[in-house]
């Protein structure tokens, strides 16, 4: 039974990952930190690790005491990571510095996996596509234009030259059950509205959890180590067409599109991105989100990731937004 180590498993991602590990029958540990909702991690199989990322000299000892000295982890899934943040330090403080303590820790604790894989961002390739409409490819340069992307690049790059077995993917956007982010629009959509950015059309693309999670999986069973993989459904969709699909399965007959200007949505994304720093508080609509929300193709080539490990997502958009939304019903979201 392989033994797999997911960290960050509180996250929205982190918790199916945990899942589909379980459901494949291997043994899964969840690295949480004191803090970490332990809500949707209630199977008595999981057996917890619990971080303090603050204290990296604890680390080493977190993970000696979690595994015996003769034994390690096959693999690891780092899923620990910062999507928002009011300083671009904070952004490197947690997608960056946390994983080189960890990385560190792992090898003065001789706990170095058989293959660790490392949960990046398409967002590390920046807006390189934007005017040939071409597919983002693994071999493209990185440009970020985000204080995030720039962190998970920084991230990638500490990885691929520290000596150890990884994988990287660098996923699209990720939805589902339990995400808040897709939730805030179809939350706008049941009220009747649909607010965009630009009135060009965007190309968008998506990636259903459950699909994320076996993927991570498919990988590690079957992928070479020092790749990096695209992770996306191969489908690319307007924001009409999300907007459809929406409104579809929350039953809603008329939705009124709401395009706003680029530089009244960059206005907004300023002001408020400033209030949350004066509030110590990250704001969901930021400069990085404008920056992404300006951006209009994030059109994907998943072909390497079909060819390695057999990549196939199984949700397209249209169910995936079915099966959200019945989900954010049933919890009383929506």
């Amino acid at each position: 039974m392989k033994k797999v180590l997911v960290i960050g498993a509180g996250g929205f991602a982190g918790g199916f990952i945990v899942e589909e590990g379980l459901r494949r029958g291997y043994e899964v540990y969840a690295g949480v930190r004191e803090t970490t909702s332990r809500k949707y991690l209630n199977d008595e199989r999981i057996k917890f690790v619990t971080f303090d990322f603050d204290n990296p000299d604890t680390l080493a000892s977190t993970l000696e005491a979690a595994m015996p000295e003769d034994e390690k982890w096959d693999w690891i899934v780092y899923n620990l990571g910062a999507t928002k943040a009011i300083s671009f330090s904070d952004f490197s403080k947690i997608n960056y510095e946390y994983l080189k303590y960890f990385l560190e820790a792992l090898k003065v604790s001789s706990k170095v996996p058989e293959k660790f894989l490392l949960m990046s961002s398409l967002s590390v390739h920046g807006p390189s596509h934007e005017k040939d409409g071409g597919k983002f490819k693994e071999n493209d340069i990185p440009a970020p234009n985000t204080r995030y992307g720039a962190s998970k690049l920084k991230a990638e790059m500490l990885l691929a030259m520290d000596h150890i077995p990884y994988i990287i993917f660098r996923p699209t956007g990720i939805y589902g059950p339990r995400d808040k982010d897709y939730y805030l629009m179809l939350k706008t959509i049941s009220k009747g509205f649909d607010f965009s950015a630009g009135y060009k059309k965007q190309f968008l693309t998506f990636i259903y959890v459950e699909d994320l999670a076996r993927a991570v999986y498919d990988a590690l069973e079957k992928a070479p180590v020092g790749e990096t993989y695209l992770i996306s459904e191969e489908a690319v969709y307007t924001q009409k067409e999300f907007r459809k699909l929406a409104a579809n399965a929350l039953g809603k007959k008329g939705v009124i599109s709401l395009p706003m200007p680029l530089w009244a949505v960059k206005g907004v994304s300023t002001v408020a991105e400033k209030w949350g720093v004066a509030r110590m508080k990250p704001s969901t609509l930021n400069r990085d989100k404008y920056n992404i929300m300006k951006q209009r193709n994030w059109d994907v080539d998943v072909s390497k990731a079909k060819k390695d490990f057999g990549f196939q997502p199984r949700v397209s958009l249209a169910e995936g937004i079915k099966r959200a939304t019945e989900w954010y019903k049933k919890e009383g979201w929506l």
